[in-house]
């Protein structure tokens, strides 16, 4: 008997997780804000992601603790939106630590997403950068409560590329539109990470006892924006891309409610630890992870 949790499953990268690890657990379960229901091996128990309460026995026995719940940060950076998106992600993360105190046998392993914004710190105009913000108060949450029989792992995700969701959707559109030119100077750094990437840096970091703490979840071949959206381009066989300058980004972001920052921050990050520990990449170079996922 074999047993997964996953907190915040039923997003883009929790459903790839639970495609690749359905057939390699007997049981799993997938605590989620919706109505609780249960399908072949996978039971969808409710929890509000804050308090403890009853989930928190699912908790017990269990092998693996993958926790992906937050707020989605594609979203206008508001007073308010802030608050969730930086609540959301030390709420959940405060609860399953306290949680996993409270069970007689906790998960061997507790895999805890996080911002790769740690691993370069960029600072805005106005000396702000709030994922990195977001990032470290994450991390201090995720180190704050000693679960000492679990070993916990913190993913410091970058851009998730996949065909069906994550950061490569809205580029490819907006250069299908023509208009996948350089975004503001086009000199800023994108560091980003295939799917199946993703979810074999999870099984490797479960699988593998000596990856412990923060680890860079990153794809070693980070571009500037200047250079991902001519290799979008030319991946897509569009002949041109009008660029679009910093002042247009914040007045789209306005109107489509999204944040420019997240295009006009910089993030050059490199997968160390995961390198030194023999991980290997299926899709090391974007022009790989672009031939493969735009068809």
């Amino acid at each position: 008997m074999s047993k997964l949790v996953i907190a915040g499953g039923t997003g883009f990268l929790g459903n790839e997780l639970l495609d690749f690890y359905a057939s390699k657990f007997t049981a799993i379960v997938v605590l989620t804000r919706s109505k609780p229901y249960q399908t072949k091996n996978i039971n969808y128990v409710q929890w509000d992601a804050k308090t403890i309460g009853a989930w928190h026995t699912c908790l017990n026995n269990a092998d693996v603790l993958i926790n992906l719940t937050g707020k989605s940060v594609d979203c206008r950076f508001t007073k308010k939106n802030k608050e969730l998106i930086l609540n959301s992600r030390i709420d959940s993360t405060l609860a399953l630590g306290k949680a996993i105190n409270l069970v007689d046998t906790p998960p061997k392993v507790w895999l805890n997403a996080s911002s790769a914004a740690i691993s370069h710190p960029n600072k805005e105009e106005n000396g702000e950068d709030f994922m990195l913000d977001v990032g470290l108060a994450w991390e201090k949450a995720f180190g704050s409560i000693k679960n000492y029989n679990t070993r916990k792992v913190a993913l410091r995700i970058s851009l998730v590329f996949g065909k069906n969701g994550g950061a490569l959707v809205p580029l490819k559109k907006i250069a299908q539109f023509g208009l996948g030119g350089k975004q503001g100077n086009g000199n800023q750094m994108v560091s980003w990470v295939h799917i199946k990437d993703f979810v074999s840096i999870t099984n490797f970091a479960i699988e593998n006892s000596k990856i412990i703490g923060p680890i860079v979840v990153a794809a070693p071949d980070a571009k500037s924006n200047k250079k991902l959206m001519a290799t979008i381009r030319k991946t897509l066989k569009v002949p041109f891309g009008l660029p679009a300058f910093a002042w247009m980004l914040k007045i789209g972001g306005f109107i489509i409610g999204t944040e420019p920052s997240l295009i006009l921050n910089s993030m050059n990050v490199y997968p160390e630890k995961l390198l030194k520990n023999g991980f290997k990449f299926k899709y090391a170079t974007l022009e790989a992870a672009l031939k493969n996922l735009i068809k």
